[in-house]
């Protein structure tokens, strides 16, 4: 099998398995959702998951068992949305508790969601220490001695920490522009 198919290949290869398996990918949504509206929605927001990791190889190609590829693809997308909604109920709950003189328009909030979201994906697969450590440094502006201290590890670990974040925004970063 190659490593990427012809452009004109990949996306029939997609609208095989969507034609042949959408209805049962909303079903299956819809059992463990309990709303036909949020299933359709991940059963399409898995779909474009697919289409979108194509660049990379052709995941459908081939497949043997396509029913429980999509079941593993799509609770990916339902956490991603769950994370998603938990960051959003937690900034909107820190925003409530704000005075009013620093209350955002409906625009820069959405503004702050989205960034909050990027953020969140950039950093996403890393420890809870090493994500930690890397805002504490980069958003509070704390040295690397008092992060330290905060997370219970040595200063030489911290470093290892903000090193390895770093890294992993920089490379999330140059994967997104290609």
């Amino acid at each position: 099998m190659s490593a990427t198919l012809p452009p004109h290949e990949a996306p029939q290869s997609i609208a095989r398995l969507y034609s042949d398996h959408h209805g049962w990918l909303v079903r299956w949504l819809r059992a463990r959702l309990g709303c036909s509206h949020q299933a359709a929605d991940m059963a399409q927001d898995t779909f474009v998951r697919l289409l979108l990791s194509e660049r990379k190889g052709p995941p459908a190609k081939g497949l043997q068992q396509p029913r429980p590829y999509l079941a593993t693809v799509a609770r990916r997308v339902m956490i991603d949305s769950f994370r998603r909604h938990g960051l959003e109920q937690a900034y909107l709950q820190a925003l409530a508790q704000q005075p009013e003189s620093y209350a955002l328009s409906p625009e820069d909030k959405l503004l702050m969601l989205e960034a909050l979201h990027a953020v969140d994906a950039m950093l996403d697969g890393l420890g809870r220490k090493v994500k930690q450590a890397f805002l504490l440094s980069q958003l509070q502006g704390q040295g690397y001695k008092e992060i330290a201290a905060s997370l219970g590890v040595s200063v030489s670990s911290v470093t290892q920490y903000v090193a390895k974040a770093s890294e992993h925004c920089l490379l999330f970063v140059l994967e997104s522009e290609l």
